[in-house]
């Protein structure tokens, strides 16, 4: 079952998306009303999945999300946020954040975009995409270069930069999960990144 923390500061949205959740057999650990006791929580039960607000008090959920993939690399973190502020999605996005999306979301894909982004799939729309790529120049760069990888590495990292999650690369390339994980974490490493939003930004930069 799916662990996740929800971390916005309405308390009704909180109660909302909990019963929600759970009525998709996916577990609600715990609640936090700001950034800070969503970092104190997450470090405390290691959620699988954190939604977390953007605008809260004492912390907001850009600095929230930079404490917590510093700490929980693996832990995957989805905005969820009333506007579509750039700023700040773009911010949360190069600290590691798996994606966003607007409160307006209906459940069924907001049940879907949590399964999705355990997957390893990103959830980002492609104009915040752009906007990254071309606002975003010195954060996550690398000095890769299109020739560093190998053959098998660069049908990865195609499979990689169009969404695929690891256990559709490992279909396609006729590999398993596993061995798909560990091509990716050189493609990390060669990048000189550690999470796969980055990996997506870095790639497209040098033209994958």
């Amino acid at each position: 079952m799916i662990r996740v923390l929800l971390a916005d500061d309405q308390k009704i949205l909180r109660d909302g998306l909990r019963a929600l959740l759970q009525s998709a057999e996916i577990s609600v650990i715990g609640d936090a009303s700001n950034g800070r006791e969503a970092v104190e929580m997450a470090l405390s039960l290691k959620p699988d999945v954190i939604l977390m607000d953007i605008r809260m008090p004492e912390m907001d959920g850009v600095e929230a999300t930079r404490q917590i993939k510093q700490q929980l690399p693996q832990t995957v973190i989805i905005v969820l946020t009333t506007f579509d502020d750039d700023e700040y999605i773009i911010k949360a996005m190069t600290y590691g954040a798996s994606g966003y999306l607007l409160k307006d979301i209906d459940s069924t894909r907001l049940i879907q975009a949590i399964r999705d982004g355990m997957d390893g799939n990103i959830i980002l729309p492609g104009r915040i995409a752009a906007k990254i790529t071309s606002h975003l120049s010195g954060i996550g760069q690398s000095s890769a270069q299109a020739d560093d990888f190998t053959e098998r590495e660069i049908k990865i990292i195609r499979l990689l930069t169009a969404g695929r999650s690891n256990a559709e690369i490992a279909e396609t390339l006729f590999l398993t999960t596993g061995t798909v994980k560990n091509y990716i974490s050189q493609i990390y490493q060669k990048l000189g990144v550690s999470d796969r939003a980055n990996a997506v930004i870095a790639l497209r930069k040098i033209g994958y």
